[in-house]
Formats: structure tokens, sequence, C-alpha cells
């Protein structure tokens, strides 16, 4: 399974989110610290989930941060995060 689809599973099943998207910009990042040719490095997350209710901006990264835990410590190298209710 690809990381892109990895994600996205863990993130559907952790939050149940209203909507999801997991964007792969490794290609911006060539050439730069942890690119590897063969991409799948650099995502960006957009996540509108139910579960953010009254949950602080800091705490909502640290979730997708444990969710992911297995991707951040092997294949991604940086993940952006835009997390919303």
């Amino acid at each position: 399974m690809k990381v892109q689809e990895t994600i996205r599973a863990k993130l559907q099943g952790a939050f149940s989110p209203e909507a999801l998207e997991v964007i792969d910009e490794s290609h911006h990042h060539a050439g730069h610290a942890g690119a590897r040719p063969e991409g799948e490095t650099h995502f960006r997350v957009r996540m509108k989930a139910p579960s953010f209710a009254g949950v602080s901006r800091v705490q909502r990264s640290r979730l997708v941060h444990q969710a992911l835990a297995a991707e951040l410590a092997g294949p991604v190298h940086a993940l952006a995060l835009e997390l919303s209710e």
C-alpha cells in the first residue's frame, strides 16, 4: 500500500472525518532534506472532523501525530496539517 493510502486509511479509522484530503507534496521538495526520488515523503493533510470540537489546535496536531506515529518515524519526512471541527 502506498504511504498516501495508509495515511488516509489511518485517519479515516481514527477520526471518521467529514472531509479528508491527503496531498503528496513531495515533488515540491525534490533535492531537499528528507526527500527521496520515489517521493511520498512530504504530505499535507486537510481534515474536518467532528471529534475535533472543543479540542485545541495543538492537541488536534498531537492526535494526528499519534495516529500516524509509524509513518512519521519512517517514510514521512514532513506533514503539514490543516485541521478543523
